[in-house]
């Protein structure tokens, strides 16, 4: 793998994430949590500043912005896929025909730079169904979550049922809805994504290198 993490000199590694609603509170949340798994993830090394963008579209748009205005940053963007990811389609060729996004790579961008939650961020949480339980407690049904492995590979819209299929008796937490999604992913562990999802491996492999190549990026 050779991105521009390790092909240039960066001094900061920024990641844009798709989600947080619309409000301050909403994104200030997910932003904490994507960091809480980043820090999980990248154990000693330097982490990642994590900007939260809202919807897909506008998470594109900062995105944007900030290749060029921030020469001496790495920035990664990281949106749901929305739909299977075929075999052997590249990122960008992903984004471009899909309906509803029709995205050009820009000048001086490179695959590396794109990454998906495939389909969706409620795929990387059924990842990993123990932090699931130890989060909802009491009335939490484990057995009402699909039981494949490859997460990648569940609809969208089976994701998200099955989330509140097994939420719907909790008694302190409440049935499942996008905005529990905020703080969930900070509770993942990056181990067990890594083992269900292998677009979740190529973005934190990417990630791993962008910061391990930042300065003093080992501890």
């Amino acid at each position: 793998m050779v991105g521009r993490a390790e092909s240039a000199s960066f001094s900061a590694v920024w990641v844009f994430v798709e989600g947080g609603g619309s409000s301050r509170d909403e994104q200030a949340e997910i932003r904490k949590s994507f960091s809480r798994l980043f820090e999980k993830a990248l154990g000693r090394r330097s982490k990642p500043r994590v900007i939260a963008c809202g919807g897909r579209n506008q998470a594109f748009k900062d995105w944007k912005i900030a290749l060029k205005s921030e020469p001496r940053t790495c920035c990664l963007l990281l949106v749901d896929s929305e739909g299977p990811v075929s075999h052997g389609v590249g990122p960008w060729e992903h984004v471009r025909a899909r309906k509803g996004d029709g995205w050009e790579k820009p000048d001086g961008a490179t695959d590396e730079q794109l990454h998906f939650m495939v389909q969706t961020m409620e795929a990387w949480l059924i990842a990993d169904p123990e932090a699931l339980e130890a989060h909802y407690g009491r009335g939490f049904r484990k057995d009402a979550l699909p039981a494949r492995k490859d997460v990648e590979a569940i609809p969208k819209a089976q994701l998200c049922d099955a989330l509140e299929r097994a939420t719907r008796d909790t008694k302190t937490k409440g049935r499942y809805d996008k905005s529990h999604g905020f703080t969930l992913i900070g509770l993942v562990d990056p181990a067990r994504l890594r083992a269900a999802a292998p677009h979740a491996v190529r973005f934190f492999d990417e990630l791993l290198a962008a910061c391990t190549a930042l300065p003093g990026g080992r501890r």
